[in-house]
């Protein structure tokens, strides 16, 4: 039996991640919080959850996190997938570069990340994969192609790896959130809004900016701390499902997306992003 519960969460520093490992700290998990900037997790560190540094576009630094945890604890049992972001703009306008940035980040890191943590997964005959993905992964809205890629590459994945460690003792779950009250969507905007200046598609895009913008200053959207439990739940539960959809938007669109002739999902998009 493992005696020690670990747990490994990217993106630790704020939002669904920071809250995240605030939970299952206080659940006496072992809890390693991965970020760039791990001076915003000292809070953490007072109810015991290990700040360490890694940045997803740097193999040797995803590397050393690992060897370190494993150095400590002899083995991880769960790793959450939570670090992301998501870059807007017209296809034209978004270089190539920010385009594999964003792959690197949302799906290269992650997956480096899963190859050096499955053998102890393995040799345990026990481990649970959450990957955060995104509604986005089932439906795509407006200026966000790059983004959405990232998102359905990593359900892609998600599928595909979950057949492929099933005979391991191994969980691959994935957590699909709509729009969440976090600093995403700003950002998001707000690289709409640079990317677009001056071009072609200046005007309908800034339109989209202002709307992101909007949705993501109001109090329509869901609490992360919701996300969060949901994490938890996925980690607690003796058989998991495959699949939590959940948050402000995040059924209701899909399930338009899967009815609705795709001419009339595109208009309904385009007027609400």
């Amino acid at each position: 039996m493992i005696r020690n519960k670990v747990v490994l969460i990217t993106g630790a520093s704020s939002g669904i991640g920071y809250q995240t490992a605030e939970l299952l700290a206080n659940l006496n998990y072992h809890v390693y919080g991965a970020a760039r900037h791990i001076n915003k997790m000292d809070n953490l560190k007072k109810i015991g959850v290990k700040p360490i540094k890694m940045d997803l576009t740097d193999e040797i630094s995803i590397v050393q996190a690992i060897e370190q945890i494993i150095k400590i604890e002899g083995h991880i049992d769960y790793l959450v997938n939570n670090a992301g972001y998501g870059s807007y703009g017209a296809i034209e306008n978004v270089s190539i570069a920010e385009a594999k940035q964003q792959f690197n980040t949302n799906l290269f890191g992650l997956a480096r990340l899963v190859q050096l943590i499955l053998p102890y997964m393995r040799s345990n005959q026990f481990g649970r994969i959450i990957n955060i993905s995104s509604m986005a992964g089932r439906m795509t809205t407006y200026m966000g192609a790059w983004y959405h890629a990232t998102k359905y590459a990593l359900e892609g994945f998600s599928d595909a790896l979950r057949m492929e460690v099933k005979p391991f003792g191994i969980d691959v779950i994935l957590i699909e959130p709509g729009g969440i009250k976090t600093n995403w969507g700003i950002i998001a905007a707000e690289n709409l809004r640079k990317t677009s200046v001056n071009t072609p598609y200046a005007q309908h895009a800034l339109e989209a900016s202002e709307r992101m913008h909007k949705l993501y200053s109001s109090d329509k959207l869901t609490d992360p701390i919701i996300i969060a439990k949901t994490i938890v739940k996925a980690i607690t539960d003796t058989r998991p499902k495959t699949r939590y959809l959940l948050g402000y938007g995040a059924k209701m669109l899909v399930f338009l997306h899967t009815i609705l002739p795709t001419k009339l999902f595109d208009k309904l998009v385009q007027k609400i992003v």
